[in-house]
C-alpha cells in the first residue's frame, strides 16, 4: 500500500509560513503544558487544510515548550483563531503557562555542503 506524504524538504525556499509558539511552563507544569498543546496541534492537524506540519519540543531543564509549525499562510492563523473549539482548547494554556508566538516567512533556506571532507 502507497502512502502519500504531504510534508516534504525542498532545496529552495517555498512561500511557507511558520509560527514559533514558545511556551513557559509554570513550575512543574511542563508536562501538562506539552499535553496542552499537544492537543491543539492535533485538533489542527486533523481539521485544518492550512496546516502542513509541526515540531513539538521540550526544554531539558523543565521549563519551556516549543511549537514550531508550518502552514501554508499567515491568513491561516487568523482562521485557526476563528475556531471556537480551538479556541477553547487553546485557552487552557493560561492555566499551566505562559506563552509568545511569533509568525515567520522563509527567507532563506541553508543546508549542509555535500562534500565534508574538504
Amino acid at each position: 500500500m502507497d502512502t502519500l506524504f504531504p510534508a516534504h524538504f525542498s532545496a529552495a525556499p517555498e512561500p511557507t509560513t511558520f509560527i514559533v509558539n514558545v511556551i513557559h511552563a509554570h513550575p512543574g507544569k511542563q508536562e501538562e503544558a506539552f499535553r496542552v498543546i499537544q492537543d491543539v496541534v492535533h485538533y489542527v492537524a486533523e481539521r485544518k487544510a492550512g496546516f502542513l506540519w509541526s515540531n513539538l519540543a521540550k526544554s531539558s531543564d523543565g521549563k519551556t515548550v516549543v511549537n514550531i509549525e508550518a502552514i501554508r499562510d499567515a491568513g491561516n492563523v487568523d482562521e485557526f483563531f476563528s475556531d471556537p473549539v480551538f479556541r477553547e482548547k487553546f485557552r487552557k494554556l493560561d492555566e499551566v503557562a505562559t506563552f509568545e508566538f511569533h509568525t515567520y516567512s522563509v527567507g532563506d533556506l541553508v543546508l549542509p555542503k555535500l562534500d565534508r571532507q574538504s
